[in-house]
This record gives structure tokens, sequence and C-alpha cells, in this order.
């Protein structure tokens, strides 16, 4: 009798898929360094999170997929937001607090699709 099933052996399996086991490396300038350490603290990040940001980045844009940076999904979704809170102010129509709250949440599932579509047109432009 084996002490793990398939399915516990596949499972273990997945979740190593997100661990970080590959080490990648290159070698900088010191000016490029200042400069990859200045942009990393501008950010708020350390410099190992900023650079799998980056490569991420590259790695979607050549699959064709963009990715949406927080500020314009935040800045797509109080768009979103205006738009379907002046509508109803415009014709004259009352907002319940139980519709508010279903656009609130209808924002925050839909803010980022739209922003990657925004990014998509205008890298198309």
């Amino acid at each position: 009798m084996s002490l793990l099933s398939d399915d516990d052996i596949a499972e273990a399996a997945q979740r190593r898929e997100v661990f970080r086991e590959r080490s990648v490396s290159t070698r900088l300038t010191r000016k490029e360094t200042r400069n990859l350490d200045a942009l990393a603290k501008s950010r708020g990040v350390q410099r190992g999170e900023l650079i799998r940001q980056l490569i991420r980045d590259e790695l979607g844009r050549d699959a064709g997929t963009s990715a949406a940076s927080t500020e314009l999904t935040e800045i797509m979704g109080i768009r979103l937001m205006l738009t379907n809170l002046f509508r109803p102010l415009a014709t004259g129509q009352k907002l319940t607090p139980e519709a508010f709250d279903n656009m609130v949440a209808e924002v925050k599932k839909r803010k980022r699709s739209v922003a990657e579509d925004a990014l998509q047109d205008l890298e198309r432009a």
C-alpha cells in the first residue's frame, strides 16, 4: 500500500509549479545597476521583484497579452464607476443602495479587462 495516491502526487506537483526554483542572471554595469535600483525604489519593490515584473510584462507582450498597470486599472475602474453613476442621475432615476453595491462589484470584476482592452487599443493605434 502506497503512502501517497496518484491524486496526492499530482496535487503536490501542482503546488510546486508556483515555487520559484530557477535563477536567471546577467551582468550589469555600475550605472545600469544604479538605474535599476532607482527604478525599483521609485516603484517601492525589491530589485528581484522588479526584474520579475519586467520579464513577465515582456513575455506577456510577446504572447499578445498586455498587462495593464495597477494605475491604469484603477483609472478605468473610476471611469466605469462614474459612467455608471452619472447615467441614472442624468435621467432622473434613483440609485438604490443595492444597485450601487452591485455596480461596485461589477466594476471590481471588469476593471482589469477593460484596462487591458484600452491598452491593446492604444498599442494598435
